[in-house]
């Protein structure tokens, strides 16, 4: 392998481990540009090239940040700790079917990560106070996470980045991807009984916290957002102005209503993991251009067969816990967007179904295990890796399997 080879990889290398450590905002920020200075410097990705790979990024981005803002600012307001409270009384089945499907619900509108970082610890909570155990709704909300960004356009960053390639609508996207979504559910549900059946005879008590009331403004923001979305997408506006706009919708009334000042806002934004996000872009480009764009490209079947699919879709999932999925979009997607939208829905089956088949599979997975050992409510059970993996290697390949078959009916 030639020495300019070694240097896109050693940055690609950097801006995984700066990813998964989650260092100080400076070091991330540094450890960004560096490799992207890295991969112009030595000539791997032209600067007109990297020019163009930041432009076609900087609207997935900027939602992205947007994003992030929209959910802190609800997190503040109580929104999830009002769900928490549908949680609270009954049984530890009923306690894990609240919970599976509001993480499906705040990961479809939300993004996964609001689901890991803000939804898990208020499901946590909501078992201890029930004197059940919380793995089974821990886990929920990572299955969840990972899973239900199958549905919108706007609930997993892939989703967005392929979004481009893709000729649909964001209604057509999503009438495409709900069977598959159903059937995935049903899996991952009957998936999550069957393992924790033993946590879930455990018997509920009342818990006596009280209920927090649901913020009439966010709760509605978010609606006529999530409305925008469908609304404009056929004017082929870009979901950036519609998540911003709720942003800043948000955070002028947060902040008349003392919840959060404007340095909250810009630190809820990371800054620096959009920079992440733009470097990695760029890095992946120099690697497209070079040897691993030509060996992935040699394995992409041909097709769209059934069998074709899934392997496309077990090709992606390779990538995703090999380079993490957001990685593993920029270099597979546009391999695969020549053979259609199947081709490319296939891919992100495998990009958001099979990145939780290994810790380092989807960001989201790191986020919620960092989450749950920091908040001190979880056993260190439920976050072992002994036991994330038996959860995922008993759930993921069935839901992909799950997923491809609908897919390759309904499409």
């Amino acid at each position: 392998m030639p020495v300019v080879d070694l240097l896109a990889v050693a940055a690609l290398v950097a801006l995984l481990v700066v990813a998964y450590r989650h260092p100080r905002r400076r070091v991330e920020a540094l450890v960004s540009v560096g490799a992207t200075l890295v991969v112009v410097a030595t000539g791997l990705v032209g600067l007109d090239h990297a020019r163009e790979t930041v432009l076609e990024l900087a609207p997935v981005v900027g939602f992205l940040v947007a994003i992030l803002v929209v959910a802190q600012v609800c997190d503040r307001a109580g929104l999830f700790q009002a769900g928490g409270g549908l949680l609270r009384g009954g049984s530890a089945v009923r306690l894990l079917t609240v919970a599976f499907l509001l993480a499906a619900a705040v990961t479809a509108v939300l993004s996964l990560d609001a689901t890991v970082v803000l939804l898990t610890p208020v499901v946590v909570a909501a078992a201890a106070g029930s004197g059940v155990p919380g793995r089974p709704a821990a886990y929920a909300c990572l299955r969840m996470a990972n899973s239900a960004s199958l549905l919108l356009p706007v609930s997993n960053l892939t989703n967005l980045l392929a979004l481009p390639s893709l000729g649909l609508t964001f209604a057509g996207f999503a009438a495409t991807m709900a069977p598959v979504l159903v059937v995935v559910l049903v899996v991952e549900y009957a998936g999550l009984r069957l393992l924790f059946r033993r946590d879930l005879t455990v018997t509920a008590r009342p818990d006596p916290t009280p209920a927090v009331p649901l913020p009439v403004v966010p709760t509605v923001v978010v609606g006529l957002m999530l409305a925008g979305f469908a609304v404009t997408s056929p004017l082929d506006v870009d979901p950036v102005w519609v998540a911003a706009a709720a942003a800043v919708v948000l955070v002028v009334w947060a902040r008349h209503r003392g919840l959060l000042g404007l340095g909250d806002a810009v630190a809820a934004a990371h800054p620096e993991f959009a920079l992440l996000v733009l470097a990695l872009g760029v890095v992946v480009a120099a690697l497209s251009d070079g040897f691993l764009g030509d060996a992935v490209a040699d394995v992409v079947p041909d097709g769209t067969s059934y069998a074709a699919l899934l392997g496309i879709a077990l090709l992606a999932t390779v990538l995703a816990n090999a380079l993490t999925n957001l990685s593993a979009t920029l270099l597979l997607v546009p391999l695969v967007a020549p053979l259609g939208d199947v081709a490319v829905l296939a891919a992100l089956v495998g990009l958001n179904v099979g990145s939780g088949l290994t810790l380092s599979g989807s960001l989201a997975n790191l986020l919620w295990r960092r989450t749950l050992r920091a908040d001190g409510q979880s056993d260190a059970r439920t976050t072992s890796l002994v036991e994330f993996h038996r959860v995922s290697l008993l759930l993921t390949p069935v839901s992909l399997v799950a997923a491809v078959t609908v897919l390759h009916l309904v499409a």
